[in-house]
């Protein structure tokens, strides 16, 4: 039988009121829920700074990625929620390129009309293969 999920959180407020975990490791798959752009006190950065918002954001997936010894080459799949999507395409995709340079995980981009906070604008999750070698 297998070792029981372990689950990480930032201890956020937010992680207990709606009753979810920011990631799970089953196993060599670790599936990360969608993060967004806060600073380590649970603070929304980057209200109406779309740019702002990405790089805080991927920064928090960073902050995952390390709490279970993964690197982004490790990432083998994002899904990326971006509100007004045809005015944010461009700057999405060339953030995501640059976070992770020659490394190419599949990704799927939708445009979506609201997310959690008033002024998020982006939220990217991802699934991760420790088995990958970096």
């Amino acid at each position: 039988m297998g070792s029981p999920a372990q689950a990480f959180g930032f201890g956020m407020p937010w992680e207990s009121l709606y009753g979810y975990s920011q990631a799970i490791r089953a196993g060599d798959t670790v599936y990360i829920s969608g993060q967004l752009s806060h600073d380590s006190h649970g603070d929304f950065v980057g209200a109406d700074d779309f740019e702002l918002q990405v790089s805080t954001t991927l920064g928090n997936l960073d902050r995952v990625l390390k709490q279970f010894g993964a690197e982004r080459s490790q990432v083998v799949e994002t899904t990326v929620l971006v509100r007004n999507l045809r005015e944010n395409f461009d700057t999405t995709a060339r953030l995501h390129a640059e976070y992770f340079g020659r490394h190419r995980p599949t990704s799927t981009v939708m445009g979506v009309s609201d997310l959690a906070l008033p002024d998020q604008l982006v939220e990217i999750g991802a699934l991760v293969r420790l088995d990958v070698k970096p």
